[in-house]
């Protein structure tokens, strides 16, 4: 009984620090979010811009391309017509090369990254 009474006593005088303790440990994790949530929206920004970037980069070699074919075998339709076959082939490698090229090394990276982000929490 005695015990009990101690027990009930050590709750009581720490009620506020054990309040204190889970509003810290909550504030904690609300921080993490936030800084979870802003490097993700900070990359995603990135990797919107890289593609769009990327896609103004193969329309302009495209076109370049196109004309600099046409100029050579003396016809548009035949110049544009070898831009759209490499760019299918291209399309067919990435394709097939999909998992070695793109799904691999971003696993990886995303699993690097979170094991960065539980060794410094540690």
């Amino acid at each position: 009984m005695d015990q009990n009474e101690t027990f009930g006593s050590f709750f009581k005088e720490n009620k506020s620090l054990l309040k204190e303790y889970l509003e810290t440990r909550l504030e904690i994790f609300r921080l993490n979010a936030i800084r979870m949530a802003s490097h993700s929206a900070g990359v995603l920004a990135w990797l919107i811009i890289s593609i769009f970037l990327i896609f103004l980069i193969v329309l302009f070699a495209g076109l370049t391309l196109g004309f600099w074919l046409s100029k050579l075998t003396g016809s548009h339709v035949m110049g544009f017509g070898l831009v759209s076959i490499l760019f299918v082939v291209v399309f067919v490698v990435l394709t097939l090369l999909r998992k070695k090229l793109f799904l691999e090394p971003i696993m990886q990276m995303i699993l690097d990254r979170a094991s960065e982000e539980i060794e410094i929490e540690d």
